[in-house]
């Protein structure tokens, strides 16, 4: 093993839930406002993943009122605090981009 892979292996977050495209997941946050802390969660459909190892990330859509909002996580990020499936989906495409036209809420098959 060489040098960068040692770092590499230091860097990646070993309590990463098995998570897909098409999962809603709930991301907690690490948000630092001044001299505090806090968490936050932001719940959303998964609707891509890319990248690999250390930086492999994720994007999370949610609506907000009549808003969709897209926020890109990394996977092995020290602020994220943990991540957790809510309900698994059953995507037939790597990428959910087609998401951004719909309008109402998202409704996926159950995964078996």
């Amino acid at each position: 093993m060489n040098l960068i892979d040692k770092i590499n292996k230091k860097q990646i977050n070993p309590n990463v839930p098995e998570f897909r495209v098409g999962d809603t997941v709930r991301v907690d946050v690490r948000i630092k406002e001044g001299k505090r802390e806090r968490i936050q969660a932001y719940e959303g459909v998964v609707t891509s993943r890319k990248g690999g190892s250390v930086s492999e990330t994720f994007t999370v859509r949610k609506k907000s009122g009549n808003v969709g909002i897209n926020r890109v996580f990394p996977v092995n990020s020290p602020l994220i605090d943990k991540i957790t499936v809510v309900r698994t989906g059953k995507a037939r495409r790597a990428k959910l981009n087609f998401l951004k036209g719909i309008k109402g809420t998202f409704k996926f098959k159950e995964r078996n």
